[in-house]
């Protein structure tokens, strides 16, 4: 049986567009050329607010037939305004095997889709059992999370998952980061995530990315900006927040 990861590359190049139109206008389509290779079970993206990272994830979802605003390809509602399909037809998707099967979470959104799964409990209430046996609104923003990932996670397929740890402590973080690993190693599951928790970024055995600029490059996280500024405040906060928050006077 093939194993992950199943989508293996993405191509966008030669591209002609109004750079003012969004999601041109984001740096990493800006250029009309970028290259991602993908050599690992577990893709980490990283990379400053407003780069492009979570549209280049609704973008690889719209490959999968997810719904772009989060969910699978069963979910059929409308949450957040995308413009992603203008550019999705202008890049190339090469899979080892094509896998249709997963899920898109999005942080930004999830209460949209914990609403719609309400929606569908009223008609029938096994629409909860794939989430835990209950509506996700009955728990708090992290055990619904969590929620999510222990029970919608396993099966054979692509979970693509923007910023999961938004609303995870530091010690469920780690519990998350547990759970990943292992479904990687059955080579049933791959996982693509963009996030800012140098924690995550951490994630042994994963491939990491940066995306700074219109360039995506593949660094070692310890290099990076957010691990550098989260682990000098993390050595002396008070030295850092005595100098940023200095009286001018």
């Amino acid at each position: 049986m093939i194993k992950s990861p199943f989508l293996t590359h993405i191509k966008m190049e030669d591209i002609k567009f109004s750079t003012k139109l969004y999601p041109f206008s984001l740096p990493l389509f800006n250029s009309g050329y970028f290259d991602l290779s993908i050599k690992k079970p577990i893709l980490i993206i990283s990379g400053d607010n407003g780069v492009g990272k979570s549209t280049l994830l609704e973008i690889i979802a719209g490959s999968c037939g997810f719904n772009i605003s989060g969910g699978s390809k069963s979910h059929l509602y409308n949450g957040q305004k995308n413009d992603v399909k203008a550019i999705l037809k202008n890049i190339n998707f090469s899979w080892k095997i094509k896998v249709n099967n997963g899920f898109f979470m999005r942080a930004d959104s999830f209460n949209q889709f914990a609403i719609y799964l309400d929606e569908l409990a009223k008609f029938d209430r096994r629409s909860y059992k794939p989430y835990g046996g209950k509506s996700l609104n009955e728990q708090s923003h992290g055990e619904s999370f969590l929620s999510l990932f222990e029970n919608r996670f396993g099966t054979r397929g692509i979970y693509i998952l923007d910023e999961p740890e938004a609303a995870l402590s530091p010690q469920k973080i780690l519990s998350f980061m547990v759970m990943i690993n292992e479904l990687s190693k059955t080579g049933d599951a791959q996982f693509i995530i963009s996030t800012h928790s140098p924690m995550l970024m951490a994630m042994p055995d994963a491939q990491f990315i940066y995306i700074k600029d219109s360039e995506l490059i593949e660094m070692d996280y310890k290099e990076t900006e957010h691990f550098q500024i989260t682990k000098s405040f993390l050595n002396n906060p008070e030295r850092m927040l005595k100098y940023l928050l200095k009286d001018e006077n």
